[in-house]
C-alpha cells in the first residue's frame, strides 16, 4: 500500500514506516502531522486517483528531526562588467515517518 502526497509544492511517492525528508513544517519533534493532500492512493483493491485529489484519504505521519541540507553554492558572473556574486544555500527540512495512511 502506497499513497502520493504533496507537500511543500513537491510530491511524493509514501509507504507506511518510510522516512522522508521535505521542505520544513512548523512542527515540533515527536509531533503527529496530517497530510491531507492525497493524490493518489494504491490498495489492494486497486489504484486510486483523485481528481485533484482523492475525497476521505490521509496520511499520518510523527516528525523525527529538523535539519539543514548540504550546502548548494550559486555563483553569479557577468562578462565584462566586473560582476562576480558568490552566495551559499542550505535549505532547510523536516523528516518524517509515515504512520498509517488512510484511504
Amino acid at each position: 500500500m502506497y499513497a502520493i502526497i504533496e507537500t511543500g509544492g513537491k510530491q511524493h511517492k509514501v509507504e507506511e514506516g518510510q522516512i522522508i525528508e521535505i521542505e520544513k513544517l512548523d512542527a515540533d519533534e515527536g509531533e503527529t502531522v496530517d497530510f491531507e493532500v492525497v493524490k493518489a492512493v494504491s490498495t489492494e483493491d486497486g489504484f486510486q486517483v483523485g481528481q485533484p485529489n482523492v475525497d476521505g484519504a490521509k496520511v499520518a505521519g510523527e516528525v523525527l528531526d529538523h535539519g539543514k541540507g548540504d550546502k548548494i553554492i550559486v555563483f553569479k558572473y557577468k562578462p565584462k562588467n566586473n560582476y562576480r556574486k558568490k552566495m551559499g544555500h542550505r535549505q532547510p527540512y523536516t523528516k518524517v515517518r509515515i504512520q498509517k495512511i488512510e484511504a
